[in-house]
């Protein structure tokens, strides 16, 4: 089968067509909605202030010439920042081009309408110098064969003018409509060129930072055994803290069931109460408890940072040692790296479990919330006792100041029950 010429150009302008329409509706697939440009741009400035952080950190360690890992921790992080600011950038280019491209169309929609109105326009004036003299109009009025006939001839000449004036105002609405189009394609041009120029920038930065991170590691890497061995006693610092969490647990849920005994012995048989007690492996709360279990866990995703500034340098569950090649390192919560002393704080209100010592971890405050615990260690002061209640954000001590570094870090967990969680589910995004 033979398509005709039109048919075929008809076929071919369709997709552009489709296309156009797309975009003057602003579809997703062609543009950014003013949220989603508020929500990248809000990214942009939560990464540029990360980035600022970080960069502080750096900056205070740079009198001291050994590289640390912590250095090397802080660099990865500024990486990964950096890197996620590139991408939002490209984001928010592409979604300036479309808007470009948008506008472009729109003005050589309004410039083809202009100019139709304009012929139209000079086509009415024609005729009306042609017809519509002064002379021509009143025989025509009067040439009517009744009042009725005149009076419709009269209309005629007044919706006329109107008509005339209202081509004027359309053709003035027109150009200035077409004004605006311009200064935002203006606008949008500038904002484009300011985007290339930032990403370009980080570009730069990104690639300085990269050589550095790769410098620092080559360092490391000829330090394997000393890496080695200060990981070994990490992991059974961490392993021997596990223990304790556990013993912790084991300790509360037996003083849970023997108050569940004791309570059942008042009011049934005193052998029956303790056999059941005794099976029980879960903790009995009071009604305080429960509520304040319950009040915990609707905080999900919501629950404050544990120090004012900082970020993760270590996430929870295994991943890569940063300099080790083929070691996996298992983190049981998260590392978080502030500011040197920073002061630490509770997460949610609760009651102190235990505030102990370990080598390596330093001093370590658990806190109980119910049926969950947040643990905060590697504090180098404590400023609470056992037992005592705390609310949230109160100050629960000061993280160990690091020998070498202007920074410090401390680790932070948070178990339901016995079960470890993953705090990064639990902290408020920044």
């Amino acid at each position: 089968m033979t398509l005709n010429r039109p048919a075929f150009g008809i076929l071919l302008i369709l997709p552009v067509m489709i296309l156009l329409m797309c975009m003057l509706s602003g579809g997703p697939a062609y543009g950014q909605t003013k949220q989603s440009r508020e929500k990248l741009q809000q990214t942009k400035k939560q990464l540029e202030l990360e980035i600022r952080y970080t960069t502080e950190l750096l900056e205070k360690t740079q009198k001291n010439k050994k590289t640390s890992m912590n250095k090397l921790q802080v660099l990865a992080k500024q990486i990964k920042s950096r890197q996620e600011l590139i991408n939002t950038i490209n984001l928010q280019l592409d979604d300036v081009q479309v808007q470009i491209q948008v506008q472009n169309v729109q003005i050589d929609r309004m410039n083809k309408q202009l100019r139709e109105l304009k012929s139209e326009y000079a086509r009415m004036i024609y005729y009306a110098c042609r017809t519509m003299n002064g002379h021509n109009k009143l025989m025509f009025i009067f040439s009517s064969k009744d009042f009725n006939q005149a009076y419709q001839r009269i209309k005629y000449y007044q919706q006329y003018s109107a008509y005339r004036r209202s081509q004027v105002a359309r053709i003035e609405s027109t150009r200035r409509a077409i004004d605006s189009h311009c200064k935002e394609l203006e606008e949008q041009k500038n904002a484009k060129l300011t985007l290339v120029q930032s990403q370009q920038l980080e570009k730069q930065k990104l690639d300085r930072e990269k050589t550095e991170k790769a410098a620092a590691v080559e360092e490391f890497s000829s330090k394997e055994k000393q890496l080695t061995a200060t990981l070994k006693t990490k992991q059974q610092a961490a392993r021997k803290l596990e223990n304790e969490i556990e013993k912790l647990i084991a300790d509360d849920i037996r003083a849970s069931a023997e108050r569940a005994r004791k309570k059942a012995a008042k009011t049934s048989n005193p052998a029956t109460a303790s056999k059941t007690a005794t099976k029980k492996e879960v903790m009995e709360f009071t009604p305080g408890e429960l509520e304040l279990s319950s009040s915990f866990s609707a905080n999900r995703g919501h629950l404050p940072w544990p120090c004012d500034r900082g970020f993760i340098s270590s996430g929870f569950g295994e991943h890569p040692h940063p300099v080790l090649e083929h070691v996996k390192v298992k983190n049981n919560g998260i590392d978080i790296m502030t500011e040197h002393e920073s002061v630490v704080k509770a997460v949610f209100k609760g009651k102190v479990s235990r505030v102990m010592s370990f080598p390596t971890l330093n001093h370590v405050v658990i806190i109980r919330h119910g049926d969950y615990l947040t643990v905060y260690s590697n504090l180098g002061e404590v400023h609470v006792r056992e037992g005592q209640d705390v609310g949230a954000r109160q100050d629960i001590g000061k993280v160990q100041p690091d020998a070498e570094d202007q920074k410090s870090e401390f680790h932070f967990e948070l178990w339901r029950g016995k079960m470890i969680q993953n705090p990064e589910d639990w902290l408020a995004k920044k």
